[in-house]
C-alpha cells in the first residue's frame, strides 16, 4: 500500500515537472492552445492509466512516446475529418452544424427554392453513391467509420463500443477511409 501511495506521488511530481515542457512541444505542433492542452491532458492520462505501474527512470521515453503519438493522432483526425467535412458541407446547403447531411438531404430536396432540380438531383445521386459505398465496406470498417465520423465518437469511446483496441480503431477507420476515397475517385468524384 505504501509503494502505490510513494508510486502515485512521483507520478504526479513527474507529470507536473514535464507539463510545461509537453505543452510548449504540443503547441509547436499544432499551433493551438487548446488543442495544445488536450493532447498534453491525454498523454498525460494515458501515462497514469497504462504506465503509471512502472518504474519511475521509464516515464520519460513513455510518455515522449505517448506525446507523439497522440500529437500524430491530432494531425490523422484532422485530415481525416476535413477530407470528410468538406466533401459532406457540399451536400448540405445549410449554415447549421449540427444538422447531419444524409438526414438534411432527404428533407431539404424540393423545400429550398434557391437550388435548382438539377442540383437536387446531383446530390440525391451522390448521396446515393455514398451510402451504397459504405454499405460495400466490410462491417467492422464501416462500424469504425460511421462511429467515429458520424457520430463523432474520440477513439476511445469507439474501441470500447465495438469490444477492439483503438489501433485497431484507427486501422479500421484508415482502411475505410481510403477505400471511400478511392471508389469515390474511381467514380470520378474528387475530394
Amino acid at each position: 500500500m505504501e509503494r502505490a501511495l510513494s508510486s502515485r506521488l512521483d507520478l504526479s511530481n513527474f507529470l507536473a515537472g514535464a507539463e510545461r515542457r509537453a505543452f510548449k512541444q504540443a503547441m509547436f505542433a499544432v499551433r493551438n492552445e487548446d488543442s495544445a492542452l488536450d493532447i498534453v491532458q491525454d498523454a498525460m492520462m494515458r501515462l497514469a492509466e497504462k504506465y503509471g505501474d512502472r518504474e519511475a527512470n521509464e516515464w520519460p521515453l513513455l510518455f515522449q512516446r505517448i506525446l507523439q503519438n497522440a500529437i500524430r493522432d491530432f494531425y490523422r483526425r484532422s485530415k481525416v475529418r476535413s477530407l470528410w467535412t468538406v466533401l459532406f458541407s457540399s451536400l448540405t446547403p445549410t449554415d447549421d452544424d449540427d444538422e447531419d447531411p444524409l438526414e438534411t438531404l432527404a428533407t431539404d430536396v424540393g423545400s429550398d427554392d434557391s437550388t435548382t432540380p438539377h442540383r437536387n438531383a446531383e446530390r440525391m445521386q451522390l448521396l446515393g453513391i455514398i451510402e451504397k459505398e459504405i454499405s460495400r465496406l466490410p462491417p467492422r470498417q464501416r462500424e469504425a467509420f460511421l462511429m467515429r465520423y458520424w457520430e463523432d465518437m474520440d477513439i476511445a469511446e469507439t474501441a470500447t463500443a465495438m469490444g477492439c483496441t483503438e489501433g485497431s480503431v484507427k486501422t479500421h477507420c484508415s482502411r475505410a477511409s481510403h477505400t471511400l476515397a478511392a471508389a469515390l475517385k474511381a467514380k470520378g468524384i474528387e475530394l
